[in-house]
């Protein structure tokens, strides 16, 4: 892949960022308190000048930091699946989600658990490109792929999911204000580095085997003595 190695090694940096990304998002709340998908700032207008109450909200689960008199964070387990409606209503004033919001919102955290499948496929693809031949870069080219898809898909559910409640509390005017956290950002410019490997890679593969084609071309038609050695043939 001398022709296109530096290309090929874009693609490969790609997948590495991807999978890296990818776990920033995996780690969110309950893991580390302060990486979230959706962050939930219940003092907005900032009445309290020794604590800033916020609710963190991650891929298996959430994070209430500083609300209690203790100082203590208060966060769930880690799981598949959550009620992230019941914890902002647990929390947040004047807020009215319909069931069919609550339900919407909790069925989709259980897709979240396409965020570390899509890491173990953004790694895996990596390893694929890392100094692959022809075949183990169409491979990974096609892991890269199924990669975005699953990336795509997931965050999608994200984005619908906490939307719900983004749009509700800063609707209700009252002192709360929810933005998205740096674990949404991540993963969506995950999808986009495992969709640009996809191209890359592909590219390099393609582009690999019209080389090698044109050089076998040209090492035929080269005279012998000049280029590659002639074949030789055997007397039998």
């Amino acid at each position: 892949m001398r022709q296109t190695g530096f290309f090929h090694h874009i693609g490969t940096f790609l997948l590495l960022a991807a999978t890296v990304l990818l776990i920033i998002t995996d780690i969110s709340a309950p893991v580390v308190n302060g990486i979230s998908m959706l962050k939930v700032d219940l003092d907005d207008r900032r009445t309290s000048t020794n604590r800033h109450p916020t609710i963190t909200f991650g891929t298996f689960g959430w994070c209430v930091q500083d609300a209690l008199s203790s100082g203590q964070d208060s966060c769930s387990r880690s799981h598949v699946g959550y009620d992230p409606i019941a914890i902002v209503e647990q929390n947040v004033n004047n807020v009215d989600f319909s069931d069919y919001a609550a339900d919407t919102s909790r069925g989709l955290t259980r897709v979240m658990i396409l965020h570390p499948i899509a890491t173990g496929l953004a790694f895996i693809a990596f390893l694929l490109a890392l100094g692959a031949g022809v075949v183990g870069s169409l491979i990974a080219s096609l892991t890269s792929l199924l990669t975005f898809i699953v990336t795509l898909v997931v965050l999608i559910t994200d984005f619908v999911c906490f939307s719900i409640i983004k749009s509700e509390v800063n609707g209700a005017n009252n002192g709360s204000r929810a933005e998205w956290g740096a674990a949404s950002w991540t993963t969506l410019v995950a999808a986009i580095c495992s969709l640009l490997a996809t191209v890359v890679v592909f590219f390099t593969c393609c582009s690999t085997r019209l080389h090698r084609r044109r050089d076998a071309r040209m090492a035929k038609g080269v005279p012998d003595g000049y280029g590659a050695p002639a074949r030789r043939r055997r007397w039998w």
